[in-house]
This record gives C-alpha cells, structure tokens and sequence, in this order.
C-alpha cells in the first residue's frame, strides 16, 4: 500500500496509530515469496512491534473516554493462541489420510490416538496421547492462499478487505488479543494482551489504537540469562534501595528503551502512569510470574529445554495470574520443501512436546476449564506432495486444535475428504471460529465497534458457533 493511499486514508488521522505504524516498520520478517511482511496489514496496525509497558499505560490514559472498558460476563476464561505462522500441514498434525495414494498421503504415518478411532500423524505422538483432553476440527476453511490474507482472517475473523476504488476506505479489524484487551483491561497491573516473542502480522489492535497492542516478551527463555524487559530491576539496585522511588527513576533512566521513540521516552516525566509500570516492577506477584526459572526442573524438562517449550511454560505462568490473552508466536511452517524432514526432526518435536506438556500441565493444575488453548496457523498444505518434498498453500482445508474453557474433550468436529483437498463435513467459516471464540471469552461478538472516525464495524460478521464446542 502507498504512502499516498495512507495520507488519503481515516488512518493518517490518528496520530497514535501513525507513530505506531511507524516504529512497526522497523522489524521486518519474510514470507515465502521473499516479500517484506511491511505491507498493509501491517499500516493499519497489524504490525510486527509490540510496546514497552510504559508506552501501553501513556496510550491508555490517552484513549477516548468512551473506550470504558466492559467485564467479561461470568467465570472468566484466559486464553492462549499458538500461532504456527506459515501454515502448519494438516496431513502432517491431525488430519492423516493412510488410505490416500502415496503421493498424498505422504512418507510419514498415521497412528492412534486416546481416543478409540482416532489417528493422528506419527510426527505428534505425545499430542496423540492427549487426544483425549482437546478437540481438533477438521472443517474450518477459507479462500484466501496468502500469507497476509489468511493471517488476517484467522487473527481477527475478518477477510482483508480490499479497497474497491483508488482512496477508498479500507477497515481492518483489531486482532482477537486487542479485542480482548479492549473488553478486559488491564489485571492487576499486568496487561491483557501479551505476544511472544514477536507479533504476528495481523496480531495487533487496528482501529482500536495503540493502547491495545501487545506487551511483546522477546528474548530467549531458555536461557539462564533471561529477562522480561521493563519489568526488571537493574542489578545495581538491591532490595532496599528499591523502595525509594527517586532512586529506582535514575537506574531506570538509564535502562535502554526497547520501542523506537514511539513518542517522548516515557522515563523523561514521572508521573502516575510511569509510577504503575515502577509498580508493576515492585510488584512479587508480577516477578514471580515472568521468572520462569522459579519453575521445578522437571516441569520444564516436560515442555523441553527450547526456546518455544519454556515460552509455553512462561504462558501458562501469566494466564495463573490472570493475564487475559498470551500469543506464543511459533515461525517457519511454509513448507514447500522437505515437509517431512521438518515435521522428524526438531521441529516437529518441539511443537508435539510442548503443546502436549502445556495442556496436560494445565489439566493437572486444575487451570484448563478457565483456560483456552488454541493451535492453529493461517491455512492447510496443498495435498499432493511437490517435486521438492514439500507442501504448498491450501486455505480449503486445515485442522485446528482447541482445549479447555468446557469445550468438550477427546472429539473431532467436521471433516475433510477422502483424500484431504476440501472440508466436507460441519464446513465452518473463520467468522464461526471467532464467534465461538469470543463467546467463550465472554464477549459479544455481535457488537458493533466504531473507528477513531465513529465508522461502525461489526466485530463478527455472520458468525455461528461451532455447536461442538458447547455440547
């Protein structure tokens, strides 16, 4: 998108949004077209850059007083999205087909899972024990074969829009972590909406602005050097210096600022909004929560010593606490070449352990009826197998797991064909899986949004719950 097209557009309006927009463009990922992910997803704030805690509480305070933000109605339900950007196979995960000719079916097997009758892909053995605490479904599809596009529709459930005439109004929708974050508020000090290590594409708030974008974890978790920025004293500073605030300000002055001057550095005025983040980082309950080296050996041996387990773990560390929406961003599932090998090798098993070590952790904890977990990436892979041993983009049929949050254990809804090309059984919608998502969240999704402009958007447009998932 130009740079004309956005001075022309409601966006260029907000001078939040811009700012934000513009700190987003200076960490750039690639698809697999070599293209740069800086297009315009990513303008109307579905950037990759999340904000430092500071920055989320300036923006908050400057949000419009009708942004009040509303409880979830009941028991509240957290939630956390694991998205496996690129688009993980369904043949390779949970949807196999044995039966399918070889050139489909492909080099890896299918095996049997807790749950009598249903197989599995031998690539995910441990999820296949844990059949019987989730649900995957077989039937959610769309038509959109491209990264930005089907990011955008299983991030928000909205397909991307496309502007109909030079200068035409376009909306993108705020990403389902955003949404979350504009209902829910702030817990105790620590935000609603967190991403780790990065956002994806499509994860941040759009025209619900800055003050809910994600509070971004980077770093490397299994290392026994990792910190959370922000939330850290700086080791120069003991205990009992801590308590005295002018003393804290001066080391945090000096502490490097993590966003790219997103606005005045927020450690230039100390005033209640910098005094919530100090808070948070006196705060024992936040500490302990970020500091996932406090865990037992064992526990995270269990979700194993990598990056992506111990950001799991760290996950089901912040939703304990009563953070609302964590993203564990998982790259490098485009597999047009060698699907096999990767799905043998580390990263295959990386995923089957974690995510089995996640759910099962929960369960044991008595956490998984508040807690939603979610699996998914933007689409399936096309089922023949290409010259390079690989599978390309297929939006027409893909599995997503889901566990917890009462959503009913060891089923599978909807189905593909025989041969794995098309949903044909309970075909669902990406606007169904945001509907049901959003309710069991406790959110309306029903509801009508306004943009900074007062043009109403629905949050959901014809979505219908996945009856599954109630039962």
């Amino acid at each position: 998108m130009s740079t004309e097209f956005l001075k022309d557009s409601c966006f260029h309006r907000n001078k939040t949004k811009v700012d934000f927009n513009q700190a987003a463009m200076h960490r750039l990922t690639h698809n697999c077209a070599g293209m740069p992910r800086r297009d315009f997803l990513q303008l109307g704030i579905g950037g990759v850059l999340g904000l430092g805690l500071t920055d989320l509480l300036r923006l908050r305070a400057n949000a419009a007083p009708d942004a009040v933000l509303a409880k979830a109605a009941g028991k509240q339900v957290n939630c956390i999205l694991i998205w496996l950007d690129g688009g993980p196979s369904h043949y390779e995960t949970f949807d196999p087909k044995p039966d399918a000719p070889s050139e489909i079916r492909g080099d890896l097997k299918a095996i049997s899972t807790s749950v009598p009758g249903v197989q599995f892909c031998e690539a995910v053995p441990q999820l296949a024990k844990a059949a019987d605490k989730l649900t995957i479904i077989r039937s959610i599809c769309h038509k959109d074969p491209n990264h930005g596009g089907g990011n955008h529709y299983m991030m928000t459930g909205a397909p991307t829009p496309v502007p109909v005439a030079c200068g035409a109004f376009v909306t993108f929708h705020p990403s389902f972590g955003s949404v979350v974050s504009h209902h829910r508020g702030m817990h105790d000090g620590m935000p609603a909406y967190m991403s780790m290590p990065q956002v994806s594409r499509s994860g941040g708030p759009n025209f619900l602005g800055g003050q809910h974008a994600p509070f971004v974890i980077d770093g490397y978790p299994n290392s026994p050097n990792f910190k959370v920025r922000d939330v850290v004293l700086p080791p120069e500073i003991s205990e009992s210096r801590a308590s005295s605030r002018r003393e804290l300000r001066a080391s945090l002055d000096q502490m490097k600022r993590y966003a790219d001057k997103l606005a005045d550095d927020p450690a230039v005025s100390f005033d209640q909004y910098y005094q919530q983040g100090v808070d948070l980082v006196l705060s024992p309950k936040a500490q302990a929560a970020f500091d996932v080296h406090r865990e037992d050996e064992k526990v995270r041996e269990a979700y194993g010593r990598n990056d992506f387990g111990q950001r799991l773990l760290l996950a089901r560390r912040l939703v304990e606490v009563g953070v609302s929406w964590v993203t564990v961003y998982n790259g490098g599932w485009d597999h047009h070449t060698k699907v096999f090998e990767a799905f043998r090798g580390d990263q295959g098993k990386k995923l089957d352990t974690g995510v089995a070590a996640l759910i099962n952790d929960l369960d044991q904890r008595g956490l998984l009826d508040s807690t939603m977990v979610i699996l998914l990436g933007e689409f399936g892979r096309t089922p023949k197998v290409n010259k390079d041993a690989g599978r390309d983009h297929w939006p027409h049929a893909m599995s997503v797991l889901m566990a917890g949050a009462s959503i009913p254990r060891g089923q599978v809804v909807g189905a593909t064909d025989a041969k794995g090309y098309y949903a044909a059984e309970n075909v669902y919608r990406p606007e169904d899986f945001a509907a049901s998502l959003y309710t069991k969240m406790g959110i309306d999704h029903a509801q009508v949004l306004h943009t900074n402009t007062g043009r109403p958007v629905q949050l959901v447009s014809n979505g219908r719950l996945i009856k599954e998932l109630f039962a």
